[in-house]
């Protein structure tokens, strides 16, 4: 068989990544797959800026449509990012006959069942490890190394920035603000950090987790998004006192048939993996049936990790090509006409333990009002933090209860909030994950 072409789209971050292992690994790449691959054509918006990686200028286009359409490319490798174009890039792709592999967590997230039904009806493998977790070879072992189990749950801190982010702010003590503007100024937060602050980007991921893991749709529209901006020093300190660090967690569930998705700040015992796992790195844990909890920890992001991780699914989509043996793992882990239609809980029906700090003036009577009102709806308190006295001001009352449901836990602050004579702020609720 000749040698296989590459058309590529986007030489960002991780399209530098990829044309550096392409060549740098040349020779034993080959060697692994039988079979030369090179690179015919890479289309960028801009033929003159400057790039992390150096390129001849003849192998580079402004004509995204050209590369896809190019009769002699056998793989498309979609690094744009959005939806659009790269939606309908990708479609085409794989009308034409191309094998595909693409990094765009935010594309397969909400226009999931479109891309997989065009690579299916064309007959076209689709390759998509870097789209969650960087060098992390999590889709690789949902949909081949776990074959054998019914998949559980899956916990992940899966957003770099993030995870700095709040590794900063418990390290240093530092405000949510002063650390937001380090790692930028670092490079380890976008100009415009909200996709990664807000929860978007790993409910994307999440969304791709989950629709792989249980073998059903999972609208992204609704996935529970919270994010990291509200978490203040005073919680990250208390957390620490009781045990416990503040994470930004995406969490996935499946029992008795229905499945729940979401993502938000979440207090991580000490002991648990996830505990330790601090900066930019990523950690995700799948707990499957018969395998029990696997947890897998590396970089999340950048030129090598990310790199790797898509030429991990060219070499795979070559020997497959090489050897006849396309489609022989479904792109969505399970084979059409095979999977499900689960129920997806409504957050408000989600069971959690929880976090609350309260801000109270501090005076007989308050602790037994705020505790009366949570026993009214049926919530349990496992333990209460409350130090010093400083009569008639406002002090800090930290609760942590057992298990309730989000429905009695967000009626019982709305009334909890209104006590207004003692209760000077709105209560600060973080979700607590024992189990993960």
């Amino acid at each position: 068989m000749r040698g296989l072409t590459l058309g590529i789209l986007g030489l960002g971050t991780v399209g530098s990544g990829v044309v550096k292992i392409l060549r740098q690994n040349r020779e034993v790449l080959e060697r692994r797959v039988g079979i030369p691959l090179s690179i015919k054509r890479i289309a960028v918006r801009d033929l003159k800026a400057k790039r992390a990686t150096e390129v001849e200028a003849e192998l580079l286009t402004t004509d995204v449509w050209a590369v896809v359409r190019d009769p002699d490319i056998d793989i498309i490798v979609e690094l744009m990012g959005g939806i659009e174009p790269a939606r309908s890039l990708i479609l085409e792709a794989a009308a034409q006959g191309k094998q595909v592999v693409t990094a765009n967590k935010a594309l397969l997230a909400e226009a999931w069942d479109e891309v997989f039904t065009a690579v299916t009806r064309h007959g076209v493998d689709l390759g998509f490890e870097a789209s969650v977790g960087g060098g992390i070879p999590i889709i690789r072992a949902i949909r081949e190394g776990f074959v054998g189990n019914r998949i559980e749950s899956i916990y992940g801190i899966v957003n770099g920035t993030s995870n700095y982010i709040l590794t900063r702010m418990t390290d240093a003590g530092e405000e949510f603000r002063a650390v937001l503007g380090e790692a930028m100024a670092q490079g380890y937060a976008e100009p415009d950090p909200t996709l990664d602050i807000e929860g978007i980007d790993s409910a994307h991921k999440i969304t791709v987790l989950a629709a792989l893991a249980f073998g059903c749709r999972v609208p992204f529209a609704r996935v529970f998004v919270e994010g990291i901006s509200g978490i203040t020093p005073m919680d990250i300190s208390y957390a620490r006192e009781l045990g416990y660090k503040v994470k930004s967690l995406a969490i996935a569930k499946h029992q008795d048939g229905e499945i729940e998705v979401r993502v938000h700040p979440t207090l991580i015992p000490e002991g648990n993996l996830l505990y330790g796992v601090d900066g930019v790195y990523n950690a995700i844990t799948v707990i499957g049936d018969m395998v029990g909890a696997n947890t897998f920890i590396g970089r999340g992001a950048g030129l090598g990790p990310s790199g790797s991780a898509v030429v991990g699914d060219i070499v795979e989509i070559a020997r497959n090509l090489a050897t006849g043996g396309r489609g022989r793992v479904p792109p969505a882990a399970y084979r059409p006409g095979h999977r499900v239609e689960l129920r997806m809980k409504a957050m408000d029906e989600v069971l959690s333990e929880y976090y609350l700090r309260f801000s109270v003036l501090d005076q007989p009577g308050v602790l037994s009002k705020i505790s009366g009102v949570l026993g009214r709806h049926n919530i349990s308190i496992a333990s209460v933090i409350q130090k010093g006295r400083r009569v008639g001001e406002t002090v800090p009352l930290v609760m942590m209860t057992h298990h309730a449901c989000e429905r009695d836990m967000q009626a019982a602050l709305r009334e909890i909030d209104q006590i207004a004579a003692e209760v000077t702020a709105r209560t600060v609720l973080i979700r607590v994950e024992n189990g993960a």
